[in-house]
């Protein structure tokens, strides 16, 4: 059984237009007609974690996080490979920083993407409460 599906076409050059479901997403490695893949990695990474962090602070008694922003940086080695990946998680609401550092490690356990990637390319996570 499959339960996911994903097609992407190359007419020329190195634009990739995949379809996802109901939606288009257009990947270029030279960044002109939109993020290089990357790129989009860094940001699916991300966009993975948020609702990963969510449910475990649900987990820890914390409800509502209120506006959580992610900074992701990635590191590129000579052939532009990614080698290293940071995130910097800003929360909303005031969590005691022991409290945010076990919601922070519960949420790279449940994280999707975090645990596709080779553990070399498992971000670095810092984060502060009160801070959105």
């Amino acid at each position: 059984m499959t339960d996911l599906e994903v097609t992407s076409v190359s007419e020329a050059g190195y634009v990739t237009k995949s379809r996802v479901g109901d939606f288009q997403l257009t990947v270029d490695a030279t960044d002109e007609a939109g993020p290089n893949p990357n790129g989009v990695l860094l940001a699916d990474y991300a966009s993975c974690y948020v609702p990963a962090l969510r449910v475990a602070a649900k987990q820890r008694g914390h409800d509502d996080l209120g506006r959580v922003e992610i900074d992701v940086e990635g590191d590129l080695d000579a052939d532009d490979d990614l080698e290293a990946i940071r995130f910097h998680v800003r929360v909303e609401a005031a969590i005691e920083d022991d409290d945010l550092a076990e919601i922070t490690e519960r949420g790279t356990e449940i994280c999707h993407v975090h645990s596709a990637l080779r553990e070399g390319l498992h971000a670095e996570i810092t984060s502060e409460g009160d801070a959105v």
